[in-house]
């Protein structure tokens, strides 16, 4: 499995407010999309979200969002190295997630981009 990099999740209460900040500290235009009630922006290696605590409570539990080249492989070997597969691999609107715990009780997030 080949790991490609690895996005800091941070929670805002505002998501409008906090993209002009990291669009200019990382040069990048934010990619936006919504996850149910929950905004979302990737901008650089950040990927910032704000909604309901509700929705925002299961999300803070994953440690990172780690960039994969094959979500499908990254299953296999996860499986394989006993990790328990929480939820996916799923569709999302670049690609491909899973929510995986690591046998230390660690909780990543695991994405491939479509293409």
């Amino acid at each position: 499995m080949e790991i490609q990099g690895a996005a800091l999740r941070i929670y805002v209460d505002d998501i409008d407010t906090a993209i002009p900040f990291y669009e200019r500290l990382t040069g990048g235009a934010a990619m936006r999309f919504a996850r149910g009630g929950v905004q979302v922006a990737a901008v650089g290696s950040f990927l910032l979200m704000s909604g309901p605590e509700t929705e925002l409570e299961l999300l803070r539990k994953v440690t990172a969002t780690i960039a994969v080249k094959d979500v499908e492989e990254a299953h296999r070997v996860l499986t394989g190295l006993g990790a328990r597969i929480i939820a996916g691999p799923l569709a999302t609107p670049v690609g491909h997630n899973l929510i995986a715990m690591h046998p230390d009780g660690a909780v990543f997030e695991y994405v491939d981009q479509a293409g």
